[in-house]
């Protein structure tokens, strides 16, 4: 599969069919908690990156063939999704053949762009992000291209809000010393009943993030912050189904570029699919193409051979 893959478990989601539409770490921020790495091609360009034909019926495919195990499609991919200027002929496309509600994971940060706000306008979920209430946490935390402020953002999220007719969910991902004391807490919250989104989502660094000084916040903090920012907290499940395709091999190699994951989950799932010793597998798909692993809150994530 090119453009898709999984399912995989969300806690939001529930079975996310997920479509990559950009190429790896393409990006108009440097997060420091990101999963996938340090951004590579760091760009504000929208660009058609592959076709929307191609991109439309291979989903389509997918999702026939994978009906009854997906609950959503869910456009995210290796960056962020809507420098694809091609979402809006794909999703027209998709929503002719195939039954499912679609979603976008996205940082926000071009929604300033009135061309964006229609490309997105037919899909049923914005999935989007608030880490900050000013310029300097902005910055601090979400690390945006040259010319993507505060202002503009906050402006481009409240335009999306007025003119969206599905659902709009703001998640807040907290990390430790930058966006999780009460003063920032209690501005973010103002940001957040400003916007009025239709959900609000808590979350904390779950897998090996950018930067090695990224923590996560003390259990007392969390708990304040779900109370302040009136929110639902989010943790990923320990495991859940997740599929690799009929090859396993290039299953593994396609889902960890995009969603790293646990050791043991895979192991685990390679026992299921009748894998006699996983653990001797594993260590030869891993010297054999390079994986990464990482140590992250006691556990052992599988990287991608590009991550940086």
């Amino acid at each position: 599969m090119e453009y898709t893959f999984g399912p995989v478990p969300s806690r939001r989601l529930g079975r996310s069919l997920g479509v990559n539409p950009i190429p790896f770490k393409t990006c108009n921020y440097s997060c420091v908690y990101c999963q996938l790495g340090h951004t590579i091609n760091f760009t504000n360009k929208r660009e058609t990156f592959f076709p929307p034909d191609e991109m439309a019926d291979e989903i389509v495919d997918v999702c026939k063939k994978k009906f009854d195990k997906i609950d959503y499609i869910t456009f995210v991919g290796e960056g962020e999704p809507t420098l694809y200027k091609g979402l809006y002929t794909v999703v027209e496309s998709i929503k002719k053949s195939c039954n499912k509600p679609i979603a976008i994971i996205t940082n926000g940060g071009l929604f300033y762009e009135k061309e964006v706000r229609w490309d997105v306008s037919l899909f049923d979920v914005i999935l989007s992000k608030i880490d900050a209430p000013d310029e300097r946490t902005f910055r601090r935390i979400n690390r945006p291209y040259k010319g993507i402020t505060f202002e503009k953002f906050i402006n481009g999220m409240m335009a999306l809000k007025n003119e969206f007719k599905g659902k709009l969910w703001i998640e807040t991902m907290l990390v430790k010393g930058i966006n999780d004391t009460e003063d920032v807490l209690y501005k973010i919250r103002q940001v957040l009943d400003t916007i009025n989104p239709h959900k609000r989502f808590v979350s904390i660094p779950t897998r090996p993030p950018q930067e090695e000084w990224v923590k996560i916040p003390d259990p007392d903090t969390l708990f304040k912050a779900f109370k302040i920012l009136n929110a639902v907290p989010i943790y990923e499940v320990e495991y859940g189904e997740f599929d690799l395709g009929d090859s396993i091999e290039q299953g593994i190699l396609t889902l960890i570029k995009r969603h790293p994951l646990r050791m043991e989950e895979v192991l685990k799932v390679l026992r299921e699919r009748g894998i006699d010793n996983p653990e001797d597998y594993m260590k030869r798909i891993k010297e054999k193409h390079g994986i990464k692993l990482k140590e992250f809150m006691g556990f052992t994530y599988l990287l991608p051979p590009e991550r940086r």
